[in-house]
């Protein structure tokens, strides 16, 4: 209704306004409308519908439950899947592993190097191995008064059958060397007759036969047993027996492991170094070395201790030894940095063999003992900087007592033998601390690459002696493998030794006075080797050998060959 009210309001006005226009000439009055109140339009509530409504039927119906279920029929099918086929995939050629080859060489300094492997698999389970080494050169050494041609070849033949439940193997061998005491001192009172004269030849003959059995799902976990004969032709003769069970139990996730070791030589010398009596001796040492594996997530430790027992039977004299063998380990940061140390000690069988094969100049007049390490505690790191370089850095402190050291033997008065002219080395024993540190960088830049570098440095403290005898202070090495292309490889090696310290033979020295020393000078030693490969059977190398062309002396009075040259030939090949 009120809006009714407002439209004719102003229809009212405008019809008052046509009637005025039609009587222009009367008299209008002023009027005046008045609006009282303004349109305000108003929006009435709203109620929503429910969605539900209530229904007042009087008759309410129920909704009836639905039950339902799926009747299941099996249906053939003929569809038929295509088959899938794998994309070609360009396969490299496989590698041709060959089980025998044949290497030959010759070289300047009427050299000669021979070599030949060769496995024979006899079924599935067996198979035998033979191994032939040969090494000689004649000599022509500058400035040498003696012969100083040398020798050297050995021959292994090995059987090995591998079961279910054990493996076995037999393992023989022989050995024969020639070295001369070449190294003669500038003696005065020598004629160029006299020394025309002496016979400086040696020669060292040896013999092995050993054998090893290993069981999977046993306690005893493996056995080893080896036999060595080594003798010179000087009557010198040696005997060495080693046997070594182990055991092994598990409790819980720690791994108990128990080795008892019997280690037994026997041998003799013709004569001592002052022309006594005959030069003999016997020891036997009985051990036990328990250890504990822990595994602890990155660490690892393993707590053991060894005892012996140990038997001079020439002197009657017998002894009992407790060494540490505790080492850890810590991953720090995975690979990269792994924390290690030890404290580890040892009784050391020294024989006439191992002393042959550290200087073949040695007299056939050794007083050989074992030497007691009491302990060699190191700390050190290693790991992985990426997958090209990886590193070792170890320091350590090792305490050791009758260490042996080689030193120069003074002329004897009477020269009866080729190594009575201050041309020979014997043992002297003492007791010995040396601190080490060693570092070590490998590169594995490629699979064709690979570089590694490493020094080690020494500093000994001796008891008894002014020096440690013919030990140097520094020694490093270069490595260097390169695989040029698929025909062409080449490969270095590079050391360096320091200066090392020795009596000086050639100066009489008196009980109140010290002894005189010679100091030899450190020296660089340079190899290169070079291969070409013709097939995957032949191929062709060249080796260099102190290419730096040094006749530096390993041993006082003992210059090396300057540059050696070797070329030669392997063949690989299957029967």
């Amino acid at each position: 209704m009120r809006s009714r009210v407002l439209l004719f309001v102003p229809i009212f006005i405008i019809g008052i306004k046509g009637a005025a226009q039609e009587k222009e000439n009367e008299t209008l009055d002023t009027e005046r409308v008045v609006i009282v109140k303004a349109y305000t339009p108003t929006i009435s509530d709203a109620f929503k519908v429910k969605s539900t409504p209530v229904l007042n039927d009087s008759v309410t119906q129920q909704k009836k439950q639905i039950r339902y279920s799926i009747f299941s029929v099996p249906v053939a099918s003929t569809y038929t899947p295509a088959k899938g086929r794998a994309a070609n995939i360009d396969r490299p050629k496989p590698i041709d592993i060959y089980d025998n080859y044949a290497t030959l060489g010759f070289g300047n300094f009427t050299s000669v190097l021979a070599e030949f492997y060769s496995n024979f698999q006899l079924n599935r389970s067996d198979n035998i191995g033979l191994y032939l080494h040969h090494n000689s050169s004649q000599g022509g050494i500058e400035e040498v008064q003696l012969d100083d041609k040398f020798y050297n070849t050995f021959l292994d033949l090995n059987y090995t059958s591998r079961t279910r439940d054990y493996t076995y193997g037999i393992e023989v061998g022989a050995e024969h060397q020639l070295y001369n005491w070449y190294g003669l001192p500038d003696i005065p009172t020598l004629t160029q007759e006299q020394i025309n004269a002496i016979d400086p030849q040696q020669s060292y003959f040896g013999a092995k036969l050993g054998g090893k059995l290993q069981f999977d799902d046993l306690y005893f976990k493996k056995a080893v047993l080896n036999y060595r004969y080594f003798g010179d032709a000087l009557s010198s003769v040696e005997h060495h027996v080693i046997a070594k069970p182990t055991f092994e139990f598990e409790i819980g996730d720690n791994l108990i492991t128990t080795n008892f070791i019997a280690d037994y030589l026997k041998g003799s010398f013709d004569r001592d170094l002052a022309f006594q009596t005959p030069n003999e001796y016997g020891i036997l040492n009985v051990g036990v070395n328990p250890s504990l594996v822990i595994l602890r997530d990155n660490l690892t430790v393993n707590l053991g201790a060894a005892v012996y027992y140990s038997i001079d039977t020439e002197n009657s004299d017998n002894d009992f030894f407790i060494y540490p063998k505790v080492t850890a380990s810590y991953r720090l940061l995975e690979e990269a940095v792994i924390a290690y140390g030890g404290l580890e000690g040892d009784l050391q069988q020294n024989t006439y063999r191992n002393a042959v094969q550290k200087n073949p100049f040695v007299s056939p007049t050794l007083v050989i003992e074992p030497t007691n390490m009491l302990y060699d505690a190191y700390v050190g790191l290693k790991g992985k900087i990426s997958d090209v370089v990886s590193y070792n850095f170890r320091g350590s402190y090792i305490s050791e007592d009758e260490k042996p050291l080689f030193v120069n033997n003074v002329s004897a008065t009477l020269q009866r033998e080729g190594f009575d002219y201050g041309n020979s080395f014997s043992y002297r024993y003492d007791d010995v601390n040396t601190l080490v540190g060693y570092g070590e960088l490998n590169f594995e830049i490629s699979k064709k690459f690979k570089l590694g570098a490493s020094a080690e440095y020494f500093n000994y403290s001796s008891e008894d002696e002014q020096e440690a005898w013919n030990l140097p202070e520094l020694k490093a090495s270069v490595l260097m493998d390169y695989q040029i292309n698929k025909k062409w490889y080449v490969g270095a090696q590079l050391f360096y030794v320091g200066e090392r310290k020795d009596i000086n033979n050639q100066v009489i020295s008196l009980p109140t006075v010290p002894e005189s020393i010679v100091t030899l000078d450190s020296y660089f030693d340079a190899n290169v080797n070079l291969g070409y490969r013709l097939s995957d059977q032949l191929s062709f190398f060249i080796k260099g050998n102190n290419l730096a062309g040094e006749n530096y002396e390993r041993w006082v009075n003992f210059p090396v060959q300057g540059i050696q040259v070797l070329g030669g030939v392997t063949y690989k090949f299957n029967y």
